[in-house]
């Protein structure tokens, strides 16, 4: 009988526990390094290397402009698109909820309209019509506006509606 235990792994399962050891350590994001500032002592330098420093730092700052035109095209681009699909508002500012020509029931009415159709049938037809959600239960929206407006749908049978 041994007085120690032995523990035997192979190569991969050793390679496998250190891989797993690490990333656990890694979990903690990382600053990104910035370059600091350089800082230039304008009495230590001569005429020519100040006026050489100033050239450097003005194509940096006409470089810079340059990309932040680019920069505000591309926007001025997506924010037309925002604009084409109805996601800005009369402010400029982007919408969070689309916004429809018609509400919920209107639609819903307008494609039920002499038709039976159960409410997931009408959910995929209303949304097919033009009707804009974000909704994750939009199937459940519709039911209860078909429930609670009794005035404008009628029960035909179980989960089966239709437009009075």
């Amino acid at each position: 009988m041994r007085g120690r235990y032995e523990c035997r792994i192979t190569l991969e399962q050793h390679i496998q526990y250190e891989r797993m050891t690490t990333m656990a350590k890694k979990t903690a994001p990382r600053k990104q390094k910035t370059k600091a500032p350089v800082k230039i002592s304008a009495n230590s330098m001569s005429f020519g290397e100040l006026q050489a420093e100033l050239q450097r730092r003005e194509r940096g700052i006409r470089k810079l402009e340059r990309r932040r035109e680019k920069l505000l095209d591309e926007l001025a681009k997506i924010d037309s698109e925002l604009g084409s699909v109805g996601a800005l508002g009369a402010s400029g500012r982007i919408r969070r909820r689309p916004r429809n020509e018609m509400n919920l029931v209107d639609s819903l009415v307008q494609v039920l309209d002499g038709k039976t159709m159960s409410v997931t049938e009408a959910t995929r037809a209303v949304q097919k019509a033009g009707y804009i959600t974000t909704a994750a239960n939009f199937r459940t929206i519709v039911n209860q506006a078909l429930i609670r407006e009794k005035k404008m749908f009628k029960k035909v049978a179980r989960g089966r509606y239709t437009a009075k």
